[in-house]
């Protein structure tokens, strides 16, 4: 198991279980005792857990959201094959609303070479970019500046998106329940999402699959909103079962 697959599986077992042992994930992947901490104090540095004798407890509440930087550094690899095949559903004269998110970015970075788009987003990174191709028409939300995402909020940024219709919206979630729906780590972002959704012909998500099962701080929308799911392949079989039966068209890269 790579590296990065076998954190997020330690952040999973956090989100299920509130703790884990050294001992159980020795055992686990087979690994020494010396990897395990290693991987643990990892962790503990990008702020996803916090060490205790013999293991580590989550140290997450449901509105904490780790700073972009952090975010890109998980499962880089996964949102990297997600981007690509989501770039591949965008054709010439599409419009398109590209969210904030670091799986979002990785879509723009496979996008830089088409041509005759019209992207809106609220995220500087992601419009970084797209900015040298002169044949992408590039509009960025206004609103409030967070710092540390590097995007906009606020009633301009809504306003933006509320006075354009697109054909597509690339939206990411911190989280993806089949009982909570789509949900995020703050307000702010959510209200800018509700917005974007309002504006899009067709919805679709790109999450990684270790964002499935799992509840943030506010909701988006029910999950009845969204009309493609591009992931990974490592989602649980349950829940691609569970999103066909859906409805939901699911694309794995």
């Amino acid at each position: 198991m790579l590296l990065e697959e076998r954190h997020q599986v330690i952040l999973n077992l956090l989100d299920e279980q509130g703790s884990v042992s050294v001992t159980d994930l020795v055992s686990r992947f087979n690994v020494s005792e010396m990897t395990i901490r290693r991987d643990l104090d990892i962790l503990e540095r990008r702020g996803y857990l916090r060490r205790v004798h013999g293991g580590a407890i989550t140290d997450r509440g449901r509105s904490y959201e780790p700073s972009f930087l952090t975010r890109a550094a998980v499962n880089q690899e996964l949102k990297a094959r997600i981007g690509k095949a989501a770039a591949e559903l965008v054709n010439p004269g599409d419009s398109l609303i590209l969210d904030v998110g670091t799986t979002t970015l990785e879509i723009a970075r496979h996008l830089v070479n088409k041509n005759e788009l019209t992207i809106i987003t609220p995220c500087f990174q992601i419009a970084s970019v797209l900015a040298g191709n002169s044949n992408i028409r590039l509009i960025l939300a206004g609103g409030i500046l967070r710092p540390k995402e590097l995007s906009m909020y606020g009633p301009l940024a809504e306003r933006a998106f509320n006075d354009y219709f697109v054909d597509k919206l690339f939206l990411g979630a911190a989280g993806v329940d089949f009982t909570a729906g789509l949900t995020e780590f703050n307000l702010e972002d959510t209200l800018v999402k509700h917005a974007m959704l309002r504006s899009a012909k067709h919805v679709i998500l790109t999450v990684d699959s270790s964002k499935f099962n799992r509840v943030a701080f506010t909701a988006i929308a029910p999950l009845k909103v969204i009309h493609t799911v591009v992931t990974d392949t490592n989602i649980a079989p349950a829940v691609l079962a569970r999103l066909k039966k859906e409805n939901i068209t699911v694309i794995l890269a």
